[in-house]
């Protein structure tokens, strides 16, 4: 029997086993455990395997700041700070010490910039691409987590970052003749490339989250389908307008050049920023804050009921028809 989708294969397979209540049921971006009176720890983890999460040829140091930042987004959707987080390397048998010590070097820019830091894993060699998997351990106070589960119609919604540019990013490095399509710069082309390889990191808007938001997700598999996970357990539906979502100054220009650009750019992956839901009496205090502690937060649209699932809406308020809703792995 053929594989199912990732979500079916953690639903049907892994879920049943999952019976601590801090792994809320396998449908989070991490577990939630109390561990003292004070303090949950939030606990996630992620593989990035090569020829699926960074090409052969990105620079180990991306790789390694790549394989550490897509963890502190999730611990950011928890609204939780990083604390200690281990490492796993599956490595091919020819791999160098030059390699290793770049990979090493962009562990260490992701610890400067968010104070996590090792304490252990494994390393073993493989006849396959090289393999890397990172489980952070982040803290919040009791009770302060932010799950998926909490959105309710009427909430507005919001992200803290910009859609598309490392779905871009990958392109241009599988064909960089997109660029002069796209009608890009050198310096353009250079800042989609670099998020694809270097997610950006906004620890900052942690304690937004963790202060205003009923409900978050980390982007990683696309706005649509991770939009849509947040939906699905919170028993409700969201619309997105179109024209609130927040694109790059390169991404604007590869859109107005290839408008057919739009659908990709908002089911591509590898956003790695937050989408939370606000209340509505709390969406104009939580803006001021996010000002006055100087962290982007751009309205998407609301939550509504759950009959509606997630629309996207266009410029005229019509949904649009999208051919997939975000990456999968099967």
């Amino acid at each position: 029997m053929a594989l199912a989708g990732e979500f079916d294969i953690i639903a049907r397979i892994f879920a049943p086993l999952a019976t601590d209540s801090g792994a809320l049921g396998l449908k989070d971006d991490a577990a939630v455990l109390t561990v003292t009176d004070d303090h949950q720890l939030v606990v996630t983890c992620d593989t990035l395997v090569g020829g699926v999460h960074f090409l052969k040829d990105d620079p180990p140091r991306s790789v390694g700041y790549k394989a550490l930042a897509v963890n502190m987004s999730d611990l950011t959707a928890k609204g939780a700070h990083g604390y200690v987080y281990t490492l796993s390397v599956a490595l091919p048998r020819n791999t160098d010490m030059a390699w290793l010590e770049a990979f090493a070097e962009g562990l260490a820019e992701v610890q400067a910039e968010t104070g996590i830091s090792l304490i252990g894993g494994d390393t073993t060699a493989t006849s396959g691409p090289a393999t890397v998997t990172v489980t952070a351990l982040g803290l919040v106070q009791h009770e302060s987590a932010i799950t998926r589960l909490g959105a309710k119609p009427g909430d507005r919604l919001y992200t803290n970052g910009t859609i598309g540019n490392a779905h871009l990013g990958l392109r241009l490095l599988q064909d960089p003749s997109l660029a002069e399509a796209w009608g890009l710069s050198d310096e353009d082309a250079d800042f989609l490339v670099e998020r694809y390889r270097r997610p950006r990191i906004d620890m900052a808007a942690a304690l937004l989250i963790r202060n205003f938001a009923k409900a978050a997700i980390d982007v990683s598999d696309g706005l649509v389908a991770d939009t849509g996970k947040l939906c699905a357990v919170s028993h409700v539906g969201a619309e997105i307008e179109a024209g609130r979502i927040p694109f790059s100054p390169a991404v604007r220009k590869a859109l107005t050049a290839a408008p057919d650009l739009l659908s990709g750019l908002i089911t591509g992956g590898d956003d790695y920023v937050a989408v939370i839901a606000v209340s509505e009496t709390s969406a104009e205090l939580f803006e001021s804050e996010a000002d006055e502690h100087g962290v982007t937060f751009s309205q998407l649209g609301t939550i509504t009921e759950l009959e509606d699932g997630v629309r996207i809406l266009d410029e005229g308020g019509v949904p649009m028809r999208l051919s997939h809703g975000g990456f999968t792995h099967f």
